[in-house]
């Protein structure tokens, strides 16, 4: 039974609290009545978040918190206290992040990047937002063109921030950020380059994309100017006429063409492409 995880446990005994839940090696935990469906019964198995409640007893709990041990998430503070920060996971007792894991100064209502971990002495779950902490800069396991799962948090001047597959840190460069993103968002991402310090140079689409996209789409948007603001072709037109008028390829017209609809450009209609008024 790993706490602070998700667990798969079986219904072992029933109590007028709750269902005691054990694990392959016996270890019980009490999942309380206020979270034990009318369907659970002796036998049964039951996936469950296994923590520690207020009173410091270990208890299961069938609601799904924001963040998992050591797993990194984008959590929001909810109060301020002469211990720390106290943030919202998504369940009733809140995470506190103490004072010693802040780099900066935490403030009731605002978002922050957190690091869920066990604290040595207390053995309960805490936050941390001291990243670099927790990331890897050695042994960097991606490489250039790999597709990577990213937890955004933080725009600075250069670019997002982000954390890449919950062990790297990767920046999205300005400059390559073509679509509308935002700390907390977890999107799929691209390696574009592991630098020597281990940090991870990122893109939003596949290498190689941006370029063939970005020189398709100037030449539909072309088209469409130069026939009054309206391109008779749809993603229902054949590969030949597509080929004809703007000497592409059908895949590459529908790429070039969901990415400015994507970015407001454009509008789509059945008799086919212009430009949003």
């Amino acid at each position: 039974m790993k706490i602070g995880r998700i667990n798969k446990l079986t219904a072992a005994r029933s109590t007028d609290n709750g269902f005691y839940l054990t694990d392959n090696e016996g270890n019980e935990v009490l999942l309380p009545n206020a979270y034990v469906s009318g369907d659970l019964a002796i036998g049964h198995e039951i996936e469950v978040f296994v923590y520690k409640d207020s009173e410091d007893r270990i208890v299961a709990t069938t609601l799904s918190p924001y963040i998992q041990f050591e797993e990194f998430a984008y959590l929001q503070v909810k109060e301020v206290n002469d211990y720390g920060a106290f943030m919202d996971w998504g369940l009733p007792k809140d995470l506190m992040v103490p004072f010693a894991e802040q780099t900066v100064r935490m403030e009731k209502g605002k978002w922050y990047l957190v690091f869920l971990l066990e604290d040595e002495q207390t053995e309960r779950l805490i936050g941390s937002n001291k990243i670099k902490d927790f990331v890897f800069f050695k042994d960097i396991d991606v490489k250039a063109g790999d597709e990577v799962d990213l937890l955004l948090y933080e725009m600075t001047e250069l670019g997002m921030n982000a954390i890449v597959d919950n062990m790297y840190k990767g920046l999205i460069f300005k400059s390559d950020i073509h679509k509308s993103i935002k700390p907390g968002d977890r999107i799929k991402g691209y390696v574009k380059l592991v630098r020597e310090d281990g940090k991870i140079d990122l893109l939003l689409e596949p290498l190689g994309y941006k370029n063939s996209i970005d020189k398709y789409t100037e030449i539909i948007l072309s088209a469409i100017k130069e026939n009054d603001g309206l391109l008779n072709l749809t993603d229902k037109s054949s590969a030949e006429e597509i080929k004809e008028k703007l000497g592409l390829s059908k895949k590459s017209f529908k790429k070039a063409v969901g990415k400015l609809y994507k970015e407001k450009i454009v509008e789509l209609s059945d008799e086919g492409v212009q430009l949003k008024k």
